[in-house]
């Protein structure tokens, strides 16, 4: 809020007298508000001087929003509550600068907050306050109309699968023809799939209701439909996924499949009961974006060769490390494709199934009928298997199964959740099971991440200091090898700077010297000095090699990995 030491500044300036300021702070003290705002309701001073004087005060430039035409797509780079929790508009950018109008300029907490929301620099811009909210209030009523819009949307390639009958979305328009929820759901599901997304979240608050897509690993606020829709595009997401509408006191799963000009996509549908409504979240599996090439997904030679020595080992166990949406499904998958042979017998336990592969059985978990990892892989062990797939290791009966497969004549592959590839070790060890089986039957462990790609369209060549390169893990000797990119931000990646995404790898083959130490009980740093010294890549080198070839920036490999 604009200081009250305003009301000072502008008598002293002669553009009030001592009387209107005292009448102002007397209505203050009795109503609240804002000093400024106050005098210029009771007419003591005009909103444009009142814009100019800040201007010239805190040198910061006036702007006449009237004059001024704005992209949507710049509007949508700061949250729509923030513009109006701050008063502020953003009116244009530059690079990774953010021009903004904001009536408050003195105002730091609120430049400082919207810098970090929007990742972007922060530019601020003096405007008058009436426009902003003139401005706020016509954006509010253009999406209160927002429903009419839809039925000009062309949506006749998108059709829905129940179970595994297509249904033709043109019948389905014949049917409900005056019905804009639905058509507000297959844009929202088209749009989601076009742009790439990898998660849809449907999210209801008390005074505002919410559609953010995830792209590239970061949300990305999509529509904010009319809040009174809120409980029917819920219900019809439920209707489409076969769940129950009338149940809303408890969390369900299910699932929806549709095509989009001919392309099948799968959408794991998640609901759950929150303060105001249900949240809703669709996971996007799309199964012609899965890479299957373990060449293609990101591995330093060395790297792929030591986890490529580790799946086709005839018996021991591989894991996978990493947090929820680093991509060790993908990774897997990877490397069942490889090995996937007509003389292989390959079993899978999944929880859930995200991608159906021909020549692989894979089991979907149910946990309300017993049916769990622990289950499926005592199961598995009397169907003559070669290599078992465990979604993930969880607790120490399914541990001790996967060892004593790994110790029997199978691989096994599994992920678990574990910041980097040492500490997997110390998991295992803390799960209750016993040292030499970890050193016995581990073959390799891998860690992983995954950081956005720079767009190709809008890179472009920076300079940084020598301090910060070398902080962040460059060696001197290599500052002299390679120049820094970054994305400016252009239509292709949606003003972002970025495009899709590489993945960070560390692997750790187990090798003799490591197995000892593991014997002994070593720590995880005591691992990881070890490996390093046989040649193993961290996460972070990782991301500076990817860095290097100019495939992400030095921003998304501080942000997704530690320092070493």
């Amino acid at each position: 809020m604009i200081s009250s030491k305003i009301g000072a500044i502008l008598l002293s300036e002669n553009l009030i007298t001592q009387e209107q300021l005292e009448k102002a702070l007397e209505v203050q003290k009795k109503e609240g508000g804002r000093l400024g705002s106050i005098l210029i309701k009771l007419g003591f001073v005009d909103e444009k001087k009142i814009a100019e004087f800040l201007s010239k005060q805190y040198s910061v430039p006036y702007v006449d929003l009237s004059a001024v035409h704005i992209e949507p797509k710049i509007l949508n780079l700061i949250p729509k509550d923030l513009c109006r929790k701050f008063l502020v508009i953003p009116f244009d950018r530059e690079g990774q600068t953010i021009k903004v109008a904001i009536a408050d300029p003195s105002n730091v907490y609120a430049l400082e907050e919207l810098r970090f929301v929007s990742g972007f620099n922060v530019r601020p811009f003096v405007a008058v306050e009436s426009t902003i909210r003139e401005f706020l209030d016509k954006q509010a009523d253009a999406e209160e109309q927002v429903l009419a819009e839809f039925d000009n949307l062309d949506i006749a390639d998108l059709q829905f699968e129940e179970s595994e009958e297509e249904v033709d979305l043109t019948e389905l328009k014949k049917e409900v023809e005056d019905a804009p929820i639905v058509k507000l759901v297959n844009y929202i599901l088209t749009e989601a799939v076009k742009r790439g997304a990898s998660d849809i979240h449907v999210e209801p608050y008390e005074k505002d209701f919410r559609i953010r897509f995830r792209i590239d690993g970061v949300m990305h606020e999509f529509i904010r439909p009319p809040k009174n829709i809120k409980d029917a595009l819920t219900s019809r997401l439920k209707i489409l996924a076969e769940l129950d509408i009338a149940e809303r006191r408890l969390p369900q799963d299910g699932r929806i499949k549709i095509k989009i000009s001919n392309k099948a996509i799968d959408m794991r549908v998640s609901t759950l009961p929150v303060l105001y409504g249900e949240k809703v979240v669709l996971r996007i599996l799309d199964k012609s974006n899965l890479q299957l090439d373990l060449e293609k997904l990101g591995f330093e030679p060395e790297s792929l060769k030591v986890f490529l020595k580790g799946i086709e080992s005839p018996y021991g166990m591989v894991l996978v490390t990493g947090p929820t949406g680093s991509g060790k499904s993908t990774t897997l998958y990877s490397a069942l494709s490889r090995l996937n042979k007509e003389d292989t017998n390959i079993m899978t336990a999944e929880d859930p199934v995200e991608y159906n592969i021909f020549g692989i059985n894979q089991v979907q978990m149910k946990d309300e009928i017993g049916l769990n990892f622990a289950a499926a892989l005592r199961s598995f062990l009397r169907q003559d298997p070669d290599i078992i797939m465990v979604g993930e290791i969880r607790d120490y009966e399914t541990a001790e199964i996967a060892i004593k497969a790994a110790l029997t004549g199978h691989l096994v592959l599994s992920t678990l959740h574990t910041n980097d590839a040492p500490s997997t070790v110390n998991r295992l060890l803390n799960m209750g099971i016993e040292p030499f089986l970890v050193a016995s039957s581990t073959v390799v462990i891998l860690a992983q991440r995954l950081a956005r790609k720079i767009c190709k369209n809008c890179a472009e060549k920076i300079k940084l200091p020598q301090e910060a390169l070398l902080s962040v893990g460059f060696r001197k000797e290599e500052l002299s090898e390679f120049t820094p990119y970054r994305g400016k931000g252009c239509d292709a990646c949606n003003n972002t700077g970025y495009k899709g995404r590489v993945a960070l790898y560390e692997v750790m083959g187990i090798s003799d010297s490591i197995k000892e130490l593991i014997l002994r009980g070593a720590t995880a740093t005591e691992l990881k000095e070890q490996a390093v010294k046989e040649g193993m890549l961290t996460l972070r080198r990782s991301g500076l090699e990817k860095v290097k070839k100019g495939l992400t920036s030095i921003e998304e490999v501080v942000r997704v990995t530690f320092a070493d």
